[in-house]
């Protein structure tokens, strides 16, 4: 087993409300803060770390055993990580994965990545479930508490943050054959890889464009559908997006969009998103597809979510999906309309595969 030696330094994680948890620091020796949330996910940790739309946030591993695979190269949703720390139980600096290409201390190191280990995680999520998402900082350099208050009092709430932008490409680029059936215009609020492999696979082209991309410029380019992906940050300061999204569905095109995307088409149909107590993060979480009856394992990760009444009450939409866990929306659709969305990740990886027929149903909206 290959591994790295970690200098024993003390670390300290400050909730919002004043709880305050001590522990060890793992990754880069300094100061974060953010949103902190939990993830149930039994694998994928580098996923997570690199999946956009964790931006901002401060990730609380639940599965006790964090870093004994290592990381691979191949398996990054995004080129770095994008999160703000981490919080793990027990933190393995070493690993037993033949094909890893480094361990993950090494990796948070090179990417200034803050974390702590040694902690009962399991308490601080059961506190967080209780209490709410609330904002917290993590420090292995400065130890005191009315200290590092002032500093998390400086740390802006997600609720009406803004974040898509600076996640998003800064320039518009071309994935897939040029000669593919069905070209795809993705409006990219913080994508990860997944759902552009998942796109590629089923021989579309496609344009990745920045965040604030209009309708008239992602027309230029004359594609067969449009895809609004996921991203960090609350669906209802990105005025920007809901035009777009609104002028697509106004033009009766093909449109598909997951999670931020989801949200989105949501708020362009006149129905309200709100913040969520405390979020739906992991692999595990069961849906219904009210149009089939069957039920689906779904990947999910969002603080946000559309409202049930009022999408319930309106005329222009229809609930397609639902959490059974709060009973919360899990899909929609626009009535008369080549235009639907999820909340949760057909893409999912790791995760169960149940739901990979939606980017089937996309390209089959865009055949007709």
């Amino acid at each position: 087993m290959q591994h790295s030696e970690i200098p024993q330094r003390p670390a300290v994680l400050l909730l919002e409300d004043g709880t305050q948890f001590d522990g060890e620091a793992i990754g880069k020796i300094g100061i974060s803060g953010g949103e902190i949330c939990f993830n149930t996910g039994m694998t994928g940790y580098q996923e997570i770390y690199t999946d956009p739309s964790y931006y901002g946030q401060i990730i609380v591993n639940t599965t006790a055993h964090i870093g004994n695979y290592g990381v691979l190269d191949s398996e990054q949703e995004s080129i770095h990580p994008q999160i703000r720390a981490i919080v793990v139980n027990s933190f393995s600096n070493g690993y037993s994965r033949k094909q890893a290409d480094s361990d993950l201390q090494k990796y948070l190191e090179r990417h200034d990545v803050v974390g702590i280990t040694n902690i009962d995680t399991r308490k601080l999520v059961r506190h967080i479930r209780s209490k709410g998402a609330m904002n917290a900082i993590i420090s292995s350099e400065e130890l005191s508490t009315d200290a590092l208050k002032k500093k998390l009092a400086e740390v802006p709430s997600m609720e009406g943050l803004e974040l898509s932008s600076e996640v998003s490409t800064k320039e518009a680029f071309l994935l897939g054959d040029s000669d593919a059936a069905k070209r795809v215009a993705v409006l990219d609020l913080g994508i990860k890889t997944s759902i552009l492999n998942n796109l590629l696979k089923r021989g579309c082209q496609c344009k990745v464009f920045p965040a604030q991309t209009t309708y008239a410029e992602m027309q230029e380019w004359n594609p067969d559908g449009f895809f609004i992906s996921n991203g960090p940050g609350d669906p209802s300061a990105m005025d920007y997006a809901v035009q777009t999204v609104k002028e697509i569905i106004n033009d009766d095109r093909p449109i598909f969009g997951i999670c931020l995307g989801h949200q989105l088409l949501g708020l362009a149909s006149g129905i309200s998103t709100y913040k969520m107590h405390h979020g739906h993060r992991g692999l595990n979480h069961p849906v219904k597809n009210l149009e089939t009856g069957l039920s689906e394992m779904t990947s999910q990760n969002h603080g946000f979510s559309v409202d049930l009444e009022k999408a319930e009450h309106a005329d222009n939409v229809e609930v397609t999906h639902l959490n059974l866990n709060d009973n919360t929306v899990a899909g929609l659709k626009v009535k008369g309309k080549k235009a639907f969305s999820v909340q949760y990740h057909p893409e999912s990886s790791p995760g169960p595969h149940d739901s990979r027929y939606l980017f089937d149903r996309f390209v089959e909206l865009m055949e007709k």
